[in-house]
């Protein structure tokens, strides 16, 4: 599965032709990244695990004191 989370509003927030599966909200600075999947590749569970993947690494990188990359690739 090709899957990955784009910061929204940001300049390059585009991922053609792929499936919007969804937004997540970072709890510590609000920040949303929307997760997208390749169309063939469209899997309600599996985005539901990668949000839940996404909610640790977004509170990690808060914790190392780091920012939050426009474009994150997701695990299958």
């Amino acid at each position: 599965m090709n899957a990955v989370a784009i910061k929204k509003g940001q300049v390059r927030e585009q991922a053609p032709g792929y499936k919007d599966m969804g937004t997540l909200r970072c709890d510590a600075c609000g920040e949303a990244f929307v997760i997208f999947h390749e169309p063939k590749s469209v899997d309600v569970e599996a985005a539901q695990r990668q949000a839940l993947w996404l909610e640790k690494v977004l509170a990690y990188e808060h914790e190392r004191e780091q920012k939050h990359t426009d474009r994150i690739q997701l695990p299958d």
